[in-house]
C-alpha cells in the first residue's frame, strides 16, 4: 500500500506492507483525510515525529470483529487508551498516560491507503453526512470541547483570536451556541466565511485590551497567547487551542495580577460534533482550499503550509 512518511521535516510517499488487524481493531481504507496545523507542526519538529501522520479522516471499514462495522463509512477518535487506568475509568481516555495517538504518538496515522484503529474509537456516519463534511469531525469535536470545559452562557461576549481552520470552527460553534462572538483575523477571505454565518469579524485590528471575559486563542503562533491574555478582563478566561512547537514566552505577572484563568483545550467528544454535522448548517465546504491524491502528499503539505490556506484534503 501507499503511505505518507514524514521524517526530519521531509514528506515522502512509500510502499509499505498492508497492516494486519489485531483483536479489537478495525482495518480501515482511507476515503479522505485532512491536513491540519498539528500535521504541519509535526513537520516542523513537534514531538520529534517520524512515521505516517494523519488523524483527520473518513474511512471505510474493511475488516472488523464487529461485522456490523464492515463496509460502513466511519470517523474515529484519535486517542488509543489503555481502558483500565483512573483517567479511562472516568471517561477521559484522551488523558490516559499510556495512550498512543493516531498519527501523532506511536501509532501509524491515517495518511495511508490502509490503517488500523480500535473499534471502540469508531463512529459510523449516516448517509446524510457527506464525506468531505465528515473529515471535519475531529477538529469540530475539538471546537465543541470548549463548551465541555467552560460554562459560556448564551449572549456572553467571546473573542476568538485566529482565523485558521480551528479558529473558524470555534467561532462557528460558539456562535451557534448563542454567544456573541467576535473573530479577529488577518485574512479577508477566511473572515468572510464566518461573517456570512453571522459572526462579527475584525480584520487586522489591534486587539482590544482587557475587554473580554472569554478569549479563545487559536492563532497557531507564539504571539497569540500573549495577545489573548492582554485581551482578557480581570478574572477572565483564556482557552488555549494552539499547539506550537517550542517554548512560548508571555507576561506571567499580568496573568497573576489580573487573575486570568488559562484553560488548555485539546481533543473533544465526537457526539456533539456529529450532531452538528447531521444538522448540515456549517459552511464546511467553503473551508476546503484544495484536494490531492495520496500519491501527491508532498505537494499537498506544501499547499497546506501556504499563507491563507485552510483545509487541504488527501484522497
Amino acid at each position: 500500500m501507499r503511505a505518507v512518511h514524514l521524517e526530519a521535516g521531509v514528506v515522502t510517499v512509500r510502499e509499505l506492507p498492508r497492516p494486519g488487524r489485531t483483536r479489537g481493531f478495525a482495518l480501515i481504507r482511507l476515503l479522505c483525510g485532512g491536513i491540519c496545523n498539528t500535521d504541519l507542526e509535526l513537520q516542523r519538529g513537534y514531538y520529534g515525529f517520524s512515521g505516517t501522520p494523519g488523524h483527520e479522516f473518513v474511512g471505510e471499514v474493511i475488516e472488523a470483529g464487529d461485522e456490523a462495522l464492515v463496509g460502513r463509512r466511519v470517523v474515529g477518535e484519535i486517542n488509543l487508551e489503555c481502558g483500565t487506568c483512573e483517567w479511562c475509568r472516568r471517561g477521559l481516555g484522551r488523558h490516559c498516560p499510556q495512550r498512543t495517538v493516531l498519527g501523532i504518538v506511536k501509532h501509524p496515522g491515517a495518511f495511508s491507503e490502509y490503517f488500523t484503529l480500535p473499534e471502540r474509537n469508531l463512529h459510523v456516519l449516516g448517509e446524510e453526512i457527506a464525506t468531505e463534511d465528515a473529515v471535519f469531525a475531529e477538529p469540530l469535536a475539538a471546537a465543541c470541547e470548549i463548551l465541555d470545559q467552560v460554562a459560556i452562557s448564551r449572549g456572553a461576549a467571546v473573542a476568538v483570536l485566529g482565523d485558521g481552520k480551528l479558529g473558524l470552527l470555534a467561532a462557528l460553534v460558539l456562535h451557534r451556541h448563542g454567544a456573541a462572538v467576535r473573530l479577529f483575523g488577518r485574512h479577508p477571505e477566511k473572515l468572510r466565511i464566518a461573517e456570512a454565518a453571522g459572526v462579527f469579524v475584525e480584520l487586522e485590528a489591534e486587539p482590544p485590551r482587557a475587554t473580554y471575559d472569554w478569549v479563545v486563542e487559536a492563532t497557531g503562533t507564539a504571539a497569540g497567547l500573549r495577545q489573548a491574555i492582554a485581551m482578557a478582563r480581570p478574572r477572565g478566561t483564556v482557552i488555549v487551542k494552539s499547539t506550537v512547537h517550542g517554548e512560548v514566552a508571555f507576561d506571567a505577572a499580568a496573568m497573576v495580577v489580573n487573575e486570568i484563568t488559562l484553560v488548555g483545550s485539546r481533543c473533544g467528544r465526537f457526539e456533539p460534533a456529529l450532531e452538528l454535522l447531521r444538522q448540515g448548517e456549517l459552511p464546511l465546504g467553503e473551508m476546503i482550499s484544495d484536494r490531492f491524491p495520496l500519491a501527491e502528499a508532498p505537494r499537498a503539505f506544501e499547499r497546506a503550509a501556504q499563507r491563507g490556506t485552510l483545509k487541504v484534503l488527501l484522497y
